[in-house]
């Protein structure tokens, strides 16, 4: 099976070190928060859609939800359309209010016929949850269950989203997706650090109890996770390495280090960058198996008109609404993903 074609001819994978001079396929994963899709219609039990109806805040009529369905769509075709016209084969998702939205996106023009989706609702106070869109030509779901995270002791009975744990199949290997929204910033970094710290060990515990049953499982904590590459939810409770010597195959590596260092994010804030929407994965990535998923790197999607153009916020993501009124944006967050490659059969 041909996988997200792309023909390598010469391919130097130096982050492994090894020279292949192979033909090889190219698998693309990513992540991207879509920034509160939600539908026009109102939810009895969420109040938290009640600014996303025509007479809300954001005067969220039907043909502003249709254009925001479609911006996303044009997203998510143009993905890593360089190395596949299949774009990426699993995209990890945020701030979707319920399962018809996703129904909706997946039926889009842009992507008809391309998506599936697993999604449970969560009983986050906003009413927002994650999702996994996946390309059934390239993996096949085995097990889905959502994990709670309880942050209701740390922060007076309050609710955050919940964790997605998905595995599959992913042409040919078994990997495992934890997708994440961990608790916002809001009422400071330092403040509402234990809530994420609470997320963090729920995706920790989950990866160790993998890894303890098959050091060699691959791995994929991704996901808006409201923390920085630098952050002690990730360094200290994940204990994500930014170094790739010495990693085992259970170990965890974050390639947006580097990034974050560099200057470059997902999303501004009072001119200041920073980068919440990470893809972290095992070691066991990292070390060359013929025939099997390795990775080879890491991107930051910036395309040109995700971002606005003029004001107050040129360069910034350009968001889907701006002072309360209708941006024709696409998210406040960038998109992230990573490739995978293996020997072509």
């Amino acid at each position: 099976m041909r996988f997200l074609f792309l023909n390598f001819l010469m391919v130097c994978i130096s982050s492994i070190g090894v020279q292949a001079q192979h033909e090889v396929q190219v698998g693309v994963i990513a992540f991207y928060n879509f920034e509160n899709l939600f539908d026009t219609e109102d939810d009895p039990k969420n109040w938290g859609d009640n600014e996303f109806l025509a007479d809300g805040l954001y005067n969220y009529t039907q043909e502003v939800y249709e254009q925001k369905l479609h911006n996303i769509a044009t997203v998510l075709k143009d993905m890593a359309a360089e190395y596949t016209p299949d774009g990426p084969a699993v995209i990890g998702t945020a701030e979707v209010e319920n399962s018809r939205v996703l129904t909706d996106l997946i039926k889009q023009p842009e992507i008809e016929g391309r998506y599936q989706f697993v999604h449970f609702d969560s009983r986050d106070r906003r009413g927002i949850d994650v999702a996994l869109l996946y390309n059934p030509k390239y993996f096949k779901v085995i097990s889905a269950r959502s994990l709670k995270v309880d942050i209701s002791k740390a922060d007076r009975g309050k609710r955050t989203r919940d964790i997605l744990f998905c595995s599959g199949i992913f042409a040919g290997d078994t990997l495992h997706f934890l997708i994440n929204h961990w608790p916002s910033r809001r009422g400071g970094e330092a403040a509402t650090a234990a809530f994420r710290h609470i997320a963090a060990a729920v995706c920790k515990k989950i990866a160790d109890s993998l890894s303890a049953s098959n050091p060699a499982s691959k791995i994929i904590i991704m996901g808006d996770l409201n923390d920085d590459p630098v952050n002690t939810s990730i360094t200290e409770v994940l204990k994500a390495k930014s170094g790739k010597k010495n990693l085992n195959p259970a170990d965890l590596y974050n390639p947006w280090n580097r990034f974050y260092k560099k200057g470059y994010g997902t999303l501004s804030w009072d001119d200041r960058w920073n980068l919440f929407d990470q893809i972290i994965i095992t070691g066991s990535f990292m070390k060359y198996h013929s025939k099997q998923w390795i990775y080879y790197k890491s991107e930051v999607f910036k395309k040109d008109y995700l971002l606005e153009k003029f004001g107050r916020y040129k360069g910034y993501p350009k968001r889907s609404f701006s002072n309360n009124q209708w941006n024709n944006g696409y998210s406040d967050h960038l998109p992230t993903m990573i490739y995978l490659v293996k020997e072509a059969d």
